[in-house]
């Protein structure tokens, strides 16, 4: 399958979780020295080829149509970190719900409340608000001093990578989720997974959780 039938199917897929209401949310794969990402203004679940901007690794538009106003977040993660093949930004209910709250703690916005949170995702921090579209978006991912493959963004929602697309929605899900039942035991006396447990589960999945990373050396990207 080509990067681009795969950009397609995930476009379905994603709509399909209940992850992007109308014609919110975006996603991308790079494809060597390219990024193809979803258009603007269009309808993942019903995306057409023509509706897919393709971009350099520097942010600029070498083909096909108007790129997303949120390209900035998608070259980030791709300049954060080389295994990174694939992001998904989406405005789910749960997540966006989330960004609207004060953060758990300063390296996940979202409490450890169960394995497979801490294993598909790992720790997700809150990046200040900015309005969409703000380049400031993207650097804030890319500075962001915490090791992650997933930040909720301020009053906005979430954005995801992944070493594939699959695997990039697999974590939008598991994340829409994880703040789903954050939301539910919000208020009650729920019970977190301890430090040792996220540990041993963050150490055996290979998963960041409480570890910070080097800032990026990469230059910004350009408009």
């Amino acid at each position: 399958m080509s990067a681009l039938d795969e950009l397609l199917a995930a476009g379905v897929r994603v709509v399909e979780e209940g992850l992007s209401p109308g014609t919110s949310g975006n996603i991308s794969v790079r494809d060597g020295d390219r990024i193809l990402l979803s258009g603007t203004g269009v309808s993942l679940g019903r995306m057409r080829p023509e509706q897919v901007a393709v971009l350099d690794l520097d942010g600029r538009l070498v083909d096909g149509a108007k790129p997303s106003k949120e390209w900035p977040l998608h070259l980030a993660f791709y300049q954060r970190d080389e295994k990174h093949r694939a992001v998904v930004h989406v405005h789910s209910p749960s997540t966006v719900a989330v960004s609207c709250l004060e953060p758990w703690a300063g390296h996940s916005a979202v409490p450890p409340l169960t394995p497979y949170f801490v294993m598909r995702v790992g720790q997700t921090p809150l990046l200040p608000y900015r309005p969409p579209g703000d380049p400031g978006l993207g650097e804030d991912l890319r500075d962001s001093p915490w090791e992650l493959r997933a930040a909720l963004l301020a009053n906005h929602g979430s954005v995801v990578a992944g070493t594939t697309l699959g695997e990039a929605v697999d974590r939008a899900v598991e994340l829409e989720e994880a703040c789903r039942i954050t939301l539910l035991t919000s208020g009650h006396a729920r019970r977190e997974l301890d430090e040792v447990a996220t540990a041993a589960l963050a150490r055996q999945w290979a998963s960041p959780w409480g570890t910070r990373t080097p800032p990026p050396t990469l230059s910004a990207p350009r408009r």
